[in-house]
């Protein structure tokens, strides 16, 4: 497995790696792609002296101070969501289940939602909307347990039902503050589509630390993710607390979620396709398939931003739209796939 790990794992690195320099590279001011590597290097603690800075400095202020900030984010972004999806998925034992299955994004959006529709965006400076949307989509995590347990358990069949019972209602809450909203409705519908404009450094710090946590809280359950792929009573014989690492994965998952959805607006099928890819090329061993997602789900958002600045410019696309609009053809053809692969 480590060596499976190492090939999948740096072949995916590679890649991002190099998402990240072409991204950096483009844009209304188109920079060579060796310029950008120049830069970037340059800026190392160790090989900055070796690069001798002959490029000019507004080059290097659009490398540093405007795209690198918002490249960085829509990684992090992408990758929280690739490890959120894998975590729903491996816990629910659904492919098709996605970080909002629980309705955690509808919760952020209603928070959000009634943050700009009674202009209340600054009232403790840039992250008044981040912060009540991650509060209200982690209320809404709460309300779906509280809704689904019974005698201090929750079934699969029950959370998930629970979850898009949850999100339905939330949904139509957002849907009457769109209705009563004028001057801002504009800026509420460009929210719940998902955007990185204007996001500087901040943000990354802030979604950095519920990133790394999650990452290391959902690799520390993969044994337990992999024995549940045999069914809820094999892992219990096996030694699987069920309750216990349904509750700390799903917690841990939709914190990923919300923290993503608090920085970014709602961003939709990335931790649905995500995983899924990422398991019909590796397999179903958890151990490949929370890191991959990780790196995949950062490549996927990282360009998918990129299209966004770059299809309609100086024009930018809201980013859930494009998620979407890449995630849902490729969805589709492998739901087709799976189809004929099961005797249609």
């Amino acid at each position: 497995m480590n060596r499976r790990l190492i090939i999948w794992g740096g072949g995916a690195a590679a890649l991002l790696l190099f998402s990240i320099i072409a991204s950096l590279s483009l844009g209304s001011a188109r920079l060579p792609l060796l310029e950008v590597w120049r830069i970037l290097l340059h800026k190392l603690p160790l090989l900055g002296s070796v690069v001798h800075p002959d490029w000019p400095q507004a080059s290097e202020n659009i490398i540093m101070k405007v795209r690198f900030s918002r490249v960085v984010l829509a990684v992090l972004v992408g990758a929280s969501l690739g490890v959120a999806g894998s975590g729903f998925q491996g816990v629910l034992r659904n492919p098709l289940a996605d970080p909002y299955t629980l309705g955690v994004a509808s919760g952020a959006s209603v928070g959000a939602a009634f943050i700009i529709l009674f202009e209340l965006q600054h009232a403790v400076g840039q992250f008044t909307v981040p912060l009540v949307a991650f509060a209200t989509g982690t209320l809404t995590l709460v309300a779906v347990f509280r809704l689904s347990s019974h005698g201090g358990k929750s079934k699969v069949e029950t959370l998930i039902l629970a979850g898009v019972v949850v999100s339905a209602f939330l949904g139509a809450v957002v849907s009457f503050m769109v209705s009563l909203s004028n001057k801002v409705v504009n800026e509420i519908l460009y929210w719940l589509m998902g955007s990185l404009s204007m996001r500087n450094w901040d943000y990354s710090l802030v979604l950095l630390p519920y990133f790394v946590f999650g990452l290391l809280v959902i690799w520390w359950h993969v044994r337990a993710l992999n024995l549940l792929t045999l069914g809820e009573k094999q892992a219990a014989h096996l030694g699987v607390d069920l309750e216990r690492t349904k509750w700390i994965v799903l917690t841990v998952s939709t914190l990923l979620t919300a923290a993503a959805v608090s920085v970014c607006g709602v961003i939709g099928f990335v931790g649905l396709v995500v995983p899924h890819l990422v398991r019909l090329t590796v397999g179903p061993d958890y151990r490949l398939i929370v890191p991959l997602s990780a790196l995949t789900g950062g490549i996927y958002v990282l360009w998918s931003d990129t299209l966004a600045r770059l299809v309609l410019s100086p024009k930018e696309i809201p980013l859930g739209v494009v998620t979407a609009l890449l995630g849902a053809p490729f969805f589709a053809y492998l739901l087709r796939k799976r189809k004929y692969r099961q005797g249609g």
